[in-house]
């Protein structure tokens, strides 16, 4: 009764004030953010493995079920652990207790993860750590495809050129190209002459990493003038790699 009386005695008052509402009311709302979806802390990080050409088999016993029992005896908070392996591509979904600081649980699936390395493969790196967020939802789908391109050109293409055109929009975040084919060099190897000249397949491996490699190698100074000098020994093309010694025999 009190803001009727007070509406009686004062009734241009009120009406300033009803008018400064409704002047606030829409500000706000032109103003206010929208989303598909409500704040819903779900604690669930996923880790991705990636190592192109390991089979499903390998990828479960000699990656994803290290990172298991790694992340089971060493984080905190861990509910259940759900994993899935296909051919080069290793998942875990780890869900924790209710309250569990993500941050912290995310810091140590990355220091977990890099210690796991070295049980892995050789040229294993480290995991794609995501945290689960309900509103993640796919707004657009983009397919590249050409009849005169090849695949790994394409492939470049939208990772270097159509993701950087894109990550500028507010809000949104843009993955890799998925399917197509990353660019890199294989190398054909001749079994019998390896085993002709007493090598394995290991040492052409130690051979093109040791020799592919670009390291500084210190300054020097020339007159008034101090040049940074690197010691490139990587191939400047594909028929390079032949011209590597694979192994010194006496």
């Amino acid at each position: 009764m009190w803001f009727v009386e007070l509406a009686l005695r004062r009734p241009f008052t009120v009406a300033v004030l009803s008018f400064l509402l409704l002047i606030l009311g829409a500000l706000s709302l032109s103003t206010m953010q929208v989303d598909i979806f409500p704040t819903i802390d779900i604690p669930v990080v996923g880790v991705v493995w990636s190592y192109p050409g390991l089979s499903a088999e390998d990828m479960e016993r000699r990656v994803v079920l290290i990172d298991e029992r790694q992340i089971s005896s060493t984080v905190n908070g861990v509910a259940k652990i759900e994993s899935q392996s296909i051919a080069g591509v290793g998942i875990l979904k780890i869900y924790f207790q209710q309250g569990t600081d993500i941050g912290s649980a995310i810091s140590q699936i990355t220091a977990v993860g890099n210690t796991a390395l070295k049980q892995m493969p050789p040229g294993m790196n480290p995991p794609t750590i995501l945290q689960f967020n309900a509103s993640n939802v796919p707004v657009a789908q983009l397919t590249a495809t050409s009849k005169t391109i090849p695949e790994e050109k394409i492939y470049d293409y939208g990772q270097n050129f159509i993701r950087i055109s894109l990550f500028t929009v507010p809000g949104l975040s843009t993955p890799s190209p998925y399917g197509g084919k990353a660019r890199q060099v294989s190398i054909d190897i001749d079994p019998k002459s390896l085993e002709a000249r007493g090598m394995s397949p290991t040492d052409v491996v130690s051979a093109i990493q040791n020799s592919n490699v670009i390291i500084p190698a210190g300054t020097a100074r020339i007159g008034n003038t101090e040049y940074d000098i690197a010691t490139n020994s990587s191939p400047s093309a594909v028929d390079k790699f032949k011209e590597i010694p694979v192994k010194v025999m006496f």
